[in-house]
């Protein structure tokens, strides 16, 4: 950048010097949006941008209350095929679901997650298992480990670049359902290591944390939450993670 010479009292070189800088940190500073609203409807509007990765975790039965439970297992599938249709050919979705019991039977987030990315026509990048509670932890009603889940239709990733399978901690939780930040950050740091991503959406955010987490990695985010009390906290929530740490 060439150096401003005006001759003048230097107000204008100020103040352009001053718009430039101000241009930076606008550039720099990750951005957030979160709409009120029915996620579901949201996503159905128009396939996201190129550089656009959903990460989210879809409702359980206990927050759909309008469904019975085999019309919430068809809207759990349909809502994950549509949120892999609506990515790019070469970006990600991301779910995070932790499996629960029902009448004495485990209901598989995992494989519900498989079966509608299936019917988007994506195939499964990575499956890791979260721990929920320390190894040995007898957990009753739901296990001590979620699923951390990416698809993707026409990315691939290289071997060497693989991390962890098992993540030992969630993290702390911001709510009762959020996903815990350590998951939060793991998964922003392979966007980070895959590059071309700049936002990551989350249809469903609660109150935030994936999109917070998101910010403090330096990726924009944009989120969806049918509740406007938690709509309101997601535009707030401030969470620093340390981003240099090694997946």
């Amino acid at each position: 950048m060439g150096s401003f010479r005006d001759g003048g009292s230097g107000t204008d070189a100020d103040d352009a010097t001053e718009q430039l800088r101000a241009a930076d940190r606008a550039r720099v500073t990750p951005t957030r949006l979160v709409h009120h609203g029915d996620g579901v409807a949201w996503l159905a509007r128009a396939p996201l941008p190129d550089d656009h990765a959903i990460v989210t975790s879809l409702p359980d039965l206990s927050e759909v209350r309008s469904l019975d439970a085999a019309g919430w297992r068809r809207w759990f599938i349909d809502t994950v095929a549509l949120a892999c249709r609506q990515v790019s050919d070469e970006s990600v979705a991301v779910f995070f679901q932790t499996d629960v019991k029902r009448d004495g039977r485990w209901i598989d987030k995992g494989f519900l997650v498989a079966l509608g990315a299936e019917a988007a026509g994506s195939h499964l990048l990575w499956h890791k298992v979260v721990c929920r509670a320390p190894v040995g932890t007898v957990t009753p009603g739901r296990p001590s480990y979620a699923h951390l889940l990416c698809f993707s239709r026409a990315r691939r990733i290289d071997p060497g670049r693989s991390f962890a399978d098992v993540l030992p901690r969630l993290g702390e939780m911001t709510w009762a359902r959020a996903m815990g930040v350590e998951a939060c950050a793991a998964t922003c740091r392979f966007l980070q290591e895959e590059k071309g991503f700049r936002t990551v959406v989350d249809p469903f955010c609660g109150v935030g944390t994936m999109l917070a987490v998101a910010n403090a990695f330096g990726f924009d985010s944009v989120g969806v939450e049918l509740s406007a009390k938690r709509a309101a906290q997601a535009r707030a929530l401030a969470i620093h993670v340390g981003v240099s740490s090694p997946p």
